[in-house]
């Protein structure tokens, strides 16, 4: 077996080292900040509709961030997947 070279051991030792600063930092921020829309592409009061409203009220509990279900039926689902598509970020597909 053939060992690192002291180089990349010493690369090693110092990202090992500054890995628990790092993760610090990365705990600063509460995700989601901003409510979260739940497309389904699908219409109201179907199933997709009804367990896209459960998992939206239980990620609403366990998250404390406020979680909307948006029904956008039509297409096969494409008027939904399209909404999603040109959506900021905070958009989850569900169908």
């Amino acid at each position: 077996m053939k060992l690192p070279h002291r180089r990349q051991f010493l690369h090693l030792a110092a990202g090992a080292a500054a890995l628990p600063a790092v993760s610090r930092f990365a705990w600063a921020q509460a995700y989601p900040s901003r409510p979260v829309r739940i497309v389904a592409s699908f219409a109201p009061a179907g199933s997709s509709d009804i367990v896209a409203r459960l998992m939206g009220q239980w990620l609403s509990e366990r998250l404390g961030q406020p979680f909307i279900i948006e029904n956008r039926p039509g297409g096969g689902g494409n008027i939904g997947t399209e909404a999603v598509v040109h959506a900021p970020r905070t958009a989850i597909p569900f169908s």
